[in-house]
């Protein structure tokens, strides 16, 4: 008896042309559209004027205000954010969820919230702020306060992206390495730290580029100085408010470069470290 025919299995997520026309036009309408918009807007002066804009000294000296900022906070959240995620993640205490839940708390509240909020706490007058001043350490209105900013609006990036690999990493190997004769510190240098580093270093990436486009926090605990304290996006703002919109889109552009070259780097990076555990 022959059995009826059948057709060949399918993928389990069905249509994979119109899955693909659909990611295609919502990539274009929200996302590519927008972005070449800004660089045909640039495209309007010629290259020289565009050198001479992102170029200049004040330009220069907030792209170096952002970068600097961006990196000193991604790497606090580097160690502080795998710090978090494995308590979370390997221990039982009371309030673990509250906890939990108050991590997306950056992602929930206004950033202008943030900002005043953090000014207050690090001002002269405030908690934190006060307590410091003893020791000679000034954090609001200086550039110590915008690190702070990206600090507190990074770190749930670095947690959320580590968290889950914590969760799904094999306990059997660091029996194994136990059994061995290892220690505690050889176990994580040798067995965890390998595994979990690819996700530090995306959530490492994620924090920097969110911390460069930053600045509604950034504006209310910084002086907001030129040459001093000044940011990408707050001088893209008083370039618009000076109706200089050739000026605001060629450092837009660099800008979007700059984010765009760091996280093509740190993804070769991932797929070069994936490639070498393989073998």
């Amino acid at each position: 008896m022959k059995l009826p025919f059948r057709k060949k299995n399918r993928a389990q997520l069905p249509g994979f042309g119109l899955t693909l026309g659909l990611s295609l036009t919502y990539m274009t309408l929200l996302i590519f559209i927008p972005l070449s918009a800004l660089v045909l807007y640039a495209a309007k002066i010629s290259f020289p004027e565009f050198l001479d804009i992102v170029f200049n000294e004040r330009t220069a000296a907030a792209f170096k205000v952002s970068f600097v900022s961006s990196f000193l906070a991604a790497f606090f959240n580097f160690f502080a954010g795998l710090i978090i995620a494995w308590v979370l993640t390997r221990y039982r205490f009371w309030g673990k969820k509250i906890i939990d839940a108050l991590i997306d708390l950056p992602f929930a509240i206004p950033t202008a919230v943030a900002g005043i909020s953090l000014a207050v706490i690090f001002s002269s007058n405030g908690i934190i702020g006060a307590f410091l001043e003893k020791f000679g350490i000034s954090i609001a209105y200086s550039r110590g306060g915008i690190v702070v900013a990206l600090i507190f609006i990074g770190f749930p990036f670095v947690v959320r992206t580590v968290q889950p690999v914590i969760e799904e990493l094999n306990k059997e190997l660091e029996e194994a390495a136990s059994s061995l004769g290892a220690n505690y510190y050889q176990i994580f240098a040798r067995v965890i730290f390998p595994s979990l580093f690819p996700a530090l270093v995306t959530g490492f990436a994620l924090a920097f580029a969110r911390g460069l486009g930053e600045y509604g926090s950034i504006i209310f605990i910084s002086s907001n100085m030129p040459y001093e304290s000044e940011i990408v996006p707050l001088l893209i703002v008083k370039q618009l408010l000076q109706f200089n919109y050739e000026g605001a889109s060629a450092i837009g552009v660099s800008l979007l470069v700059c984010a765009f070259i760091m996280l093509l780097c740190i993804n070769l990076l991932q797929n070069f470290m994936k490639k070498g555990r393989a073998k």
